[in-house]
């Protein structure tokens, strides 16, 4: 009973949301299931919150390898929410003056924008920065020109590679200005902004369709995979 239930509301929920910008009579209905949905997703952070806890402290008891991240995992993690939930150092909200925690956390000032500006920012800089070495590592290591596709692909990969370098653009930087479109930095920005744009648009028209696909048969009650183990499908 309770799986016919939440299929019939993951139905009529997802028809409406569905429907709601084509019939202007259900935009309001479409307008309070987006609520509903805001605050389904706010439990669904604190549950998650919750599972991120359970999940490194059992593993810091245990001495689990690797704990050590996990502790310091539960330690940002404890900060950032108490920083972000006590609003601390954030300057009063002129409006409201009189009203204590008024101020919006990630105001100019406040720990949670330091820590935000001067903590997260430059560790996914850093991230990003390495994975840009491991892409090129795996690049070097993987391609390998055994046909003309491979071929194509190793020197595009160069190409665009080295025209977001310093030495690119020092290489053929002597090009001259009726041949400038020769030079790697312009073949980069040309294959990026053409075969790249093309390329993704029809990854992201395939993406669509398969959204769509999956879409309808979980509204139609084909798939119920996301209902857990013995949901199965249709």
């Amino acid at each position: 009973m309770m799986r016919i239930v939440a299929l019939a509301i993951a139905s009529v929920a997802g028809l409406v949301m569905l429907l709601s910008p084509f019939f202007p009579a259900m935009e309001s209905v479409g307008a309070q299931s987006s609520e509903i949905f805001n605050v389904i997703a706010a439990i669904a952070f604190i549950l998650g919150a919750g599972s991120l806890v359970k999940v490194n402290l059992s593993r810091v008891g245990r001495r689990d390898t690797g704990w050590g991240y996990a502790f310091v995992t539960l330690l940002c993690f404890a900060i950032t929410l108490i920083v972000g939930l006590g609003k601390i150092g954030v300057p009063p909200n002129p409006q409201f003056a009189a009203t204590p925690w008024a101020g919006e956390k990630d105001a100019a000032g406040s720990a949670f924008a330091w820590i935000y500006e001067f903590i997260l920012t430059p560790i996914t800089s850093t991230m990003f920065a390495l994975l840009a070495f491991y892409v090129a590592s795996a690049a070097f290591r993987a391609f390998r020109a055994k046909n003309r596709e491979a071929m194509l692909l190793l020197g595009t990969a160069f190409i665009v590679l080295l025209g977001r370098t310093f030495a690119g653009v020092w290489l053929t930087g002597g090009f001259p200005e009726w041949a400038s479109g020769l030079r790697l930095e312009n073949l980069s920005m040309f294959i990026m902004q053409v075969f790249n744009t093309a390329g993704n648009r029809a990854i992201i028209i395939g993406i669509a369709l398969g959204v769509t696909a999956t879409s309808l048969r979980i509204l139609l009650g084909i798939d119920r995979s996301w209902m857990g183990a013995g949901g199965g499908s249709a």
